[in-house]
């Protein structure tokens, strides 16, 4: 019989217990602590690196206060060819649920617009672009800004 292998639904529930914690506010030690493993174990867990077990998966979405479903969710949607990333699958992206948060914190959508156009003009300009480079905004000699 062969070993057991990491598949496609091992990453999805890795990703979605990822975002499902940071939304929580717990950490990975937090967390582990709360199903009695190591926060390494979370992190290999978070990575798809391991496989979650049934009983680890039931004990992880009770603390996470979730329905078990919810950790399989997008398991079903294999990527097609052509596809882009599924919104889920970004949250689990560092930082992106932290500016989801911000973002939808925000009461004023003038200011919204303007952040996702800063954010696009960011993106266009190539990763090696910085924010003052992609906004429009010149630094001034000897600014540090």
């Amino acid at each position: 019989m062969g070993g057991k292998r990491r598949t496609a639904v091992d990453s999805v529930v890795g990703r979605n217990i990822r975002v499902l914690r940071l939304d929580r506010g717990l950490s990975q030690t937090e967390l582990g602590r709360r199903i009695e493993v190591t926060f390494q174990q979370i992190q290999k867990y978070e990575n798809g690196t391991n496989r979650v077990g049934s009983g680890r998966l039931f004990k992880i979405a009770s603390v996470l206060g979730v329905p078990i479903t919810a950790l399989f969710e997008g398991a079903d949607q294999a990527p097609s060819e052509g596809e882009g990333t599924s919104p889920v699958a970004m949250l689990g992206e560092p930082y992106a649920l932290r500016l989801v948060q911000a973002f939808c914190a925000l009461d004023n959508m003038e200011l919204r617009r303007s952040i996702v156009q800063l954010a696009e003009q960011v993106r266009s300009s190539g990763s090696q672009a910085t924010v003052c480079e992609a906004s429009g905004f010149e630094r001034e000699a000897g600014s540090g800004v």
